[in-house]
């Protein structure tokens, strides 16, 4: 038995903000808005809320959807940028709301690329044998890094969670091979430059908007899409482009998702498209737009399934999962 796939969760914040009220937010328009980035909507953390809140919430989805209790978890991964606190990560916070009193706990930070990260980290810990059920969460809480008078970032983002269990099994969604990259020179490109132990967070550094996202949007659209596309036939290799029978990319932008498609040959029936409803919600959009593709019945017993990301650091990654029964 290898590392499978065998329960799906998802969470989103009942609060939604629409384009129509960032208009009399921002010097934007509806319009502007869902030509540039496709996004129609997206969904906003209460006050009460945070990232442990929707990782939490998804994760008991996905053990349901797996058959397990929380007591069967060896080890609990959340992939985020957004943690709770700056310590500790907020695993440990999601493995005690669970009660999964027996496992450990971890984050992984790859940005928008987590999700595909903690996937073969988790597949890693299984073939191995050191754990045999793990609980891999993307979730990120990016409203709280947004800031909302920059028109090139408010618009995008967006919070909630995605997860899945990966598990020894021989009937589940079969996991790999991947592929990751990394280019560290630009991590200024996107990136939030406060808070850190590089630029701690004090009252000019709040005053000076360090702690939202900053990013240098033609250059994220053009890496993103060029990596991606590279990541996508790398992790290929010597498997025709029509062996993929759906790809599931990050959600950066509705621009960059159709971009990579027409790269690789894809029709849009091909490509699952969910930005309208959430905009980027970072390492929590891959398996969100898994868990709705899995509930919606789109994804069928042996489908090759790519799912590709590109995010901050630069990093990138892409991998394939050949479906199975869930």
């Amino acid at each position: 038995m290898g590392a499978s796939v065998i329960g799906f969760g998802m969470a989103v914040p009942d609060r939604v903000l629409a384009n129509a009220e960032l208009e009399e937010m921002l010097d934007t328009t509806d319009e502007w808005i869902r030509t540039r980035t496709g996004i129609h909507e997206r969904r906003i953390a209460a006050p009460d809320e945070a990232t442990a809140t929707f990782a939490t919430a998804a994760g008991a989805q996905a053990l349901k959807s797996a058959g397990l209790l929380p007591d069967d978890l060896d080890l609990v991964m959340v992939s985020t940028c957004t943690p709770d606190f700056p310590v500790p990560g907020s695993a440990p916070l999601v493995q005690n709301a669970l009660g999964a009193a027996r496992a450990g706990a971890f984050d992984l930070n790859a940005g928008c690329t987590g999700f595909v990260y903690g996937l073969a980290t988790e597949k890693g810990y299984v073939d191995s044998g050191i754990a045999k059920y793990v609980l891999v969460c993307g979730s990120d809480t990016l409203s709280r890094i947004t800031n909302y008078e920059d028109r090139t970032t408010a618009v995008l983002f967006g919070d909630g969670a995605g997860a899945v269990v990966v598990g020894a099994s021989d009937s589940g969604t079969d996991l790999g091979p991947f592929t990751f990259g990394c280019d560290g020179s630009k991590v200024d490109w996107l990136w939030q430059p406060g808070g850190g132990s590089a630029r701690p967070a004090t009252e000019d550094s709040v005053t000076e908007g360090a702690h939202t996202i900053h990013m240098h949007g033609q250059d994220v659209y053009k890496n993103a899409c060029d990596r991606m596309t590279e990541a996508a036939k790398e992790v290929l290799g010597d498997e025709p482009l029509d062996s993929i029978d759906l790809v599931v990319a990050h959600q950066a932008n509705g621009r960059i998702v159709r971009t990579v498609a027409q790269r690789l040959g894809l029709t849009k029936e091909q490509v699952v498209d969910n930005i309208a409803s959430y905009g980027n919600n970072s390492a929590a959009s891959i398996p969100i737009a898994l868990a709705e593709a899995c509930a919606s019945g789109r994804l069928r017993e042996g489908m090759r399934v790519l799912v590709v990301a590109f995010g901050a650091g630069f990093s990138w990654g892409a991998g394939l999962l050949t479906w199975g029964v869930s």
